[in-house]
């Protein structure tokens, strides 16, 4: 006889042992459970109804004006403005986070910074501009330039920040 007819001829008496009705008490079991298990589904909660209110203009505010849009500032042309029509220095055409503070030079009660630009050496005091934001610096340390900037939001305000360009001290090659 052929190989794959045995194979089936024994898968078929297989199934036939197993679908006898020897398994009643399986099927009470289930029974059972069918019957104690109910789905509790909440109930759909009531919607409020809706109730149209009538727009009343009278002694309230236009939402339509465009005056309305404008923010505060920017009616009275209110807070700090850079002096545009005054002559750039040189190091504010450097973004600040490119200038390298190297030291400081004294001489009596004034301190000078020395600052490197493009591998250029420049000397820099209170008062002096540096960087892209309109920064002007207002105090030179042993340590630190501290600089006042003044930077435009997204609103169209010009906003004062502080930033300081710390001391970078050089590292020795070790071999």
């Amino acid at each position: 006889m052929n190989p794959v007819a045995v194979l089936f001829l024994g898968g078929t008496v297989l199934l036939a042992g197993c679908s006898g009705g020897e398994h009643e008490d399986l099927r009470q079991w289930m029974a059972g459970a069918a019957k104690d298990s109910k789905v509790r589904i909440p109930p759909i909660p009531q919607v409020a109804p809706y109730s149209p209110s009538r727009y009343q203009p009278e002694g309230a505010l236009d939402p339509f004006r465009p005056a309305k849009i404008v923010p505060e500032s920017n009616k009275a042309g209110a807070g700090k403005r850079p002096d545009l029509h005054r002559q750039k220095e040189e190091l504010e055409q450097y973004p600040l986070e490119s200038l390298v503070f190297i030291g400081v030079l004294q001489r009596g009660k004034d301190f000078h910074a020395i600052v490197k630009a493009d591998n250029t050496l420049h000397r820099v005091k209170i008062g002096n501009y540096l960087g892209q934001d309109f920064g002007v610096v207002t105090k030179v340390s042993d340590f630190e330039i501290s600089l006042r900037e003044l930077i435009q939001d997204a609103g169209g305000d010009w906003i004062e920040r502080t930033s300081v360009l710390q001391l970078q001290e050089q590292q020795e090659s070790r071999k």
